[in-house]
């Protein structure tokens, strides 16, 4: 069996490759450099390529695409290693950067949720699944196995969250506001320090009668809203799920309902909150962006790592590679977090020791584990028994949720890792994306991704995430999957197992966050990553942070890259 430590990486990715080719080389001096080709420094790269600049894109590891990556970790099983779905990247890049044409394909899913009960339940006492997708009748029909009141209420919560998300849209395309910005701007550049409240006020208009549904969700407890709305607990801890992906949070804290409509503020293909898996893994995205760059112009390296950022009296002037070589540069961006880009690459002595003070609380801890496996057949649930062979059914191509029959599960789960406990009640997100995507895994082979909480970052008694404890936690999840889906273990080839730790050394997420920091109110918009250094523009004149740790936030969004991007351009002559 393959375990983490026994990994085979992919060697290089075509990026590296067409460099290769190309015969490029390092240069001395770029227009721009950014540090980091995780998707959003991708983005940037792109966006500036194609307006003329010359870009160098700087990354650490053999690969790009930061944790929007696809390797080969088990040979001949093509894994998401990190990231695994596709919804919120923002339509405006997937049309900027001509993404299909560079070589995204996408697998739309329909149905998207599934959760299977260990023991049959319900009205009857006989219902034995949850199944969800887009279809209104057939989600009712579903749900009324459980709740007829919730059967009629739930297209209506749906209809309320996609009317705050369409609300609250122009937010995610536009910088968040900068009171000291809008107040010591010149007139000249009112204009542009204006547009960002010019956004937030049209989308407080058109919120219109849902603006206290949106307060709420912004500042109560998930499980308070979910509970107003419905009876059932199969269906309250399915939606529950979605209110702490990646939060160390239960759904009973005050906030986590701004996670939850988070994850509903995707779109692909026009289908408004639709996921899909990527051909060839999330990777895929990555490359597709890259590809956009390169055929622009721009030279993207990899096992290259940046050392530090070199500066001179306030303004930012290149970075210096580990190797000590140095390359100037007339502005940087950073696709690190907020820890690694202020506190690691800068000097020490650039920033203000109030500065330094808030970097230093910015709030990165993680819950999640992820479990990559390999297995040599599709798991047969229980409750929905395979009846097609090798062929995949409609609940094998969504979100499975395991140990997600009532909510206080994952509550559990969260009071076990907050006192450094290897939590027997895992909440767990299985993805089979091979179920649709045949590229990834050998003929009747499949790919399983695992997305687990609730994991600390530092377990009790001084213990270590040794191969020890990861293959214990990992056991501990084979058997809940067991409990649903009898067979599993046995059908396991190899796995890859990611603790918060391993997601901090291996991607560069501080604290193993895969969102480059919690996504609390206090960590939002005009205070992403701090009140004191919001905004796109670093207290260094000509660095750029352009990564998650940015407004407005985490996921496969490519929002903080494009308005780095944005930015810069916008500054650019004034920095040459």
């Amino acid at each position: 069996m393959f375990h983490r430590h026994h990994t085979k990486l992919l060697s290089c990715t075509a990026s590296s490759a067409k460099a290769l080719f190309r015969g490029l080389q390092l240069k001395a001096k770029y227009d721009a450099i950014v540090v980091g080709a995780g998707h959003n420094g991708l983005v940037a790269a792109a966006y500036l390529q194609k307006a003329g600049l010359d870009v160098c894109v700087l990354e650490r590891r053999h690969l790009i695409g930061g944790a929007a990556v696809t390797e080969e970790i088990v040979p001949g099983f093509k894994f998401s290693r990190a990231s695994y779905l596709l919804s919120l990247l923002r339509p405006q890049i997937m049309q900027d950067l001509e993404l299909k044409k560079y070589g995204l394909k996408i697998y739309l899913r329909n149905p998207s949720s599934y959760t299977p009960l260990a023991e049959p339940g319900g009205l009857d006492g006989k219902a034995k699944s949850l199944l969800l997708g887009r279809e209104g009748q057939e989600n009712a029909r579903q749900i009324a196995q459980f709740s007829q009141k919730d059967a009629k209420a739930f297209s209506e919560y749906e209809h309320q969250l996609e009317r705050i998300v369409s609300a609250i849209d122009p937010l995610l395309d536009n910088p968040a506001i900068s009171l000291p910005s809008v107040m010591s701007a010149s007139l000249k550049d009112k204009w542009s320090s204006v547009r960002p409240v010019r956004a937030l006020m049209g989308s407080v208009k058109s919120m219109g009668s849902d603006m206290e549904a949106f307060y709420e969700l912004m500042t109560a407890p998930a499980q308070k809203i979910l509970d107003r709305w419905f009876e059932s607990e199969p269906l309250k801890a399915t939606l529950a799920t979605d209110s702490v992906i990646g939060a160390m949070a239960s759904p009973q804290h005050p906030g986590s309902g701004y996670v939850l409509l988070h994850h509903v503020m995707g779109e692909l293909d026009g289908i408004k909150g639709a996921w899909a898996y990527v051909q060839g893994g999330m990777g895929g995205v990555s490359q597709a962006i890259a590809n956009c760059a390169e055929d622009h112009g721009a030279s993207i390296f990899c096992d290259k790592q940046v050392a530090q950022i070199l500066t001179d009296h306030d303004k930012t002037q290149g970075v210096v590679l580990a190797d000590g070589t140095e390359i100037k540069a007339k502005v940087v961006l950073s696709n690190a977090t907020p820890k690694v880009t202020y506190l690691d690459l800068l000097p020490q002595g650039t920033l203000a020791q109030e500065e330094i003070d808030q970097l230093k609380q910015f709030d990165y801890t993680s819950p999640v584990t992820k479990i990559n496996v390999a297995v040599d057949r599709l798991p047969n649930f229980t409750a929905d028994p395979n009846t097609k062979g090798a062929e995949p059914m409609p609940h094998h191509q969504c979100t499975i949720h395991l140990n997600c029959e009532d909510s206080s599960l994952i509550h559990d789960a969260y009071l076990d890792a907050q006192q450094g406990k290897i939590t027997e009640r895992p909440m767990i997100e299985m993805v089979i994306p091979s179920s649709l995507d045949p590229t990834l895994a050998p003929s009747g082979s499949h790919v399983v991704l695992l997305f687990t909480q609730f994991t600390p970052y530092k377990l009790a008694g001084g213990e270590e995430w040794d191969d020890h404890n990861r293959n214990k936690y990992a056991d501990i999840v084979f058997d809940v999957i067991e409990r649903y889906a009898p067979g599993f273990k046995e059908s396991v080839i190899g796995r890859d197992i990611l603790t918060p730790p391993d997601l901090e050394k291996t991607f560069g997420l501080t604290g193993g966050n895969i969102f480059h920091g919690t996504m609390s109110l206090d960590q939002l918009y005009m205070t992403r990553p701090t009140p004191g250094l919001a905004g796109l523009r670093c207290p260094v004149s000509a660095l750029y942070l352009c990564g998650s740790g940015n407004h407005p936030g985490g996921g496969v969004m490519g929002s903080p890259g494009r308005l780095a991007a944005k930015a810069v351009l916008r500054d650019f002559k004034s920095l040459s």
